[in-house]
């Protein structure tokens, strides 16, 4: 298989087999030319019946988020820089499925990617990139792209910049906390919580630019929304004209207030959340979390909470609350017409995986699934994929084979899910009736 690659101003090509290419299952193999079929295995994950999936590419290092364009092309975006290059375009030459040329550019790591309106837009952990596309959304500026946003924080707690545009031109950027719960000592075991918590001035929120304007930095700016610990997922709800996100809920409740907690409440607290906001949304971080099965806002001990008393009136509520430490690293609402109808305008998130719910087992390494109507769940949610970790209980996240990370829905309804462990990507298909 051929692998191309540009670095710098020179090309360099080379050949070699991927463990994905060697291990093409027998259907596959009999499959006509340009025929997408799923792999014997499903990839090795565990779907709904009616469903399949194959591994497009393998090994191309840590794909973060992912976006795919009208011609089925797949551009990546890698944490760390991996051969040179921390952005990669996967293209499928022969239609069977399969990525059989590679290209990358940029000399940067990071999480966000998407595409809008004739542009790649990537980020870095601390700047956001736009390069220019042409008619077949190739990148024809990979060298010299324009710099849209810098000097973002970024003090490698929380400091990946995952990234989202709406119909009106503007650009929403997750600027996580650089802080577990605002402590005067981070993490520290009694140490009570600052007030006001000065990381919301430049973190801890979504902060919305301009998505045409060149070296936009915090004063051109809005903090659009604040009380966000971090946002790795997040999307544009196209029914309701609205951004959704992901919060990763906070840490270590035992250790720092053991009195007040035990091994299984720090396990099992607080919720991930999913949230719909609005202009000046407010989630209630660091002051608040929100406890699953009270199914309230209960104020943080660094505050003065007891794991009981309430908090956080002026903040809003979750729309779907999830299990604690799951890492919601993806979210999509579906609009494709691949799937069956229930799927339509729903949302799937990509949990990355736990790695302190102990004594209990780690968990997430799925895809989840919350079917929505008119912009609001109607059910609860449902693990869509699964066996991602290779493990039916995972007790360390090193045993963990792989791990999802960005969601892509193709053109022809196909989901794609990254993982940025092994660098493998999926493909989610169906083939029911």
């Amino acid at each position: 298989m051929k692998k191309l690659f540009y670095y710098g101003s020179f090309v360099m090509m080379f050949s070699f087999v991927t463990t994905a290419n060697a291990n093409v299952s027998d259907s596959l193999k009999l499959a006509s030319p340009g025929k997408v079929v799923a792999d014997a295995d499903n990839a090795g994950l565990k779907l709904p019946n009616g469903f399949g999936a194959l591994k497009v590419a393998e090994g191309v290092g840590s794909a973060r988020h992912l976006t795919v364009t009208s011609q089925g092309d797949i551009y990546i975006k890698l944490g760390r820089i991996n051969k040179g290059v921390g952005n990669l375009r996967l293209i499928d030459s022969d239609g069977d499925g399969k990525a059989d040329k590679t290209i990358g550019f940029g000399n940067y790591g990071g999480t966000g990617i998407a595409i809008k309106n004739g542009y790649l837009y990537a980020s870095s952990d601390e700047e956001v990139f736009r390069y220019k596309l042409n008619e077949k959304n190739e990148v024809i500026n990979p060298e010299s792209p324009e710099k849209i946003i810098t000097g973002l924080i970024s003090r490698r707690e929380h400091e990946s910049k995952s990234i989202v545009l709406d119909n009106n031109g503007y650009i929403y950027v997750n600027i996580g906390a650089f802080s577990n719960s605002c402590q005067e000592v981070d993490r520290a075991k009694g140490s009570m919580g600052r007030m006001p918590c000065p990381v919301l001035d430049s973190a801890g929120g979504i902060w919305r630019f301009k998505a045409d304007k060149l070296n936009q930095t915090y004063g051109d700016g809005k903090r659009y929304a604040t009380g966000l610990r971090n946002v790795v997922g997040l999307d544009w709800n196209q029914q309701l004209n609205q951004l959704f996100v992901m919060q990763h809920g906070r840490d270590q409740l035992h250790d720092i207030f053991p009195d007040l907690y035990d091994v299984n409440a720090n396990a099992e607290l607080p919720a991930e959340t999913m949230y719909a906001l609005k202009d000046g949304s407010n989630a209630g971080w660091p002051y608040v979390y929100y406890d699953p099965a009270q199914k309230k806002k209960i104020l943080a001990p660094e505050y003065g909470g007891d794991g009981k008393k309430e908090g956080g009136k002026d903040a809003i509520d979750p729309v779907m609350a999830f299990p604690a430490h799951l890492a919601p690293d993806g979210l999509l609402f579906y609009t494709g017409n691949m799937f069956p109808e229930r799927y339509k305008n729903g949302a799937f998130i990509a949990f990355h995986g736990s790695w302190n719910r102990a004594p209990l087992p780690q968990e997430g390494y799925y895809v989840a699934f919350v079917p929505f109507e008119n912009g609001k769940p109607t059910g609860k949610w449902e693990i869509f994929a699964n066996g991602f970790s290779g493990q039916e209980v995972v007790t360390s996240t090193r045993g963990a084979a792989h791990r999802p990370c960005g969601l892509a829905q193709g053109p022809d309804g196909s989901l794609y899910v990254s993982d940025d462990s092994k660098g493998t990507i999926y493909r989610i298909i169906y083939n029911g009736k």
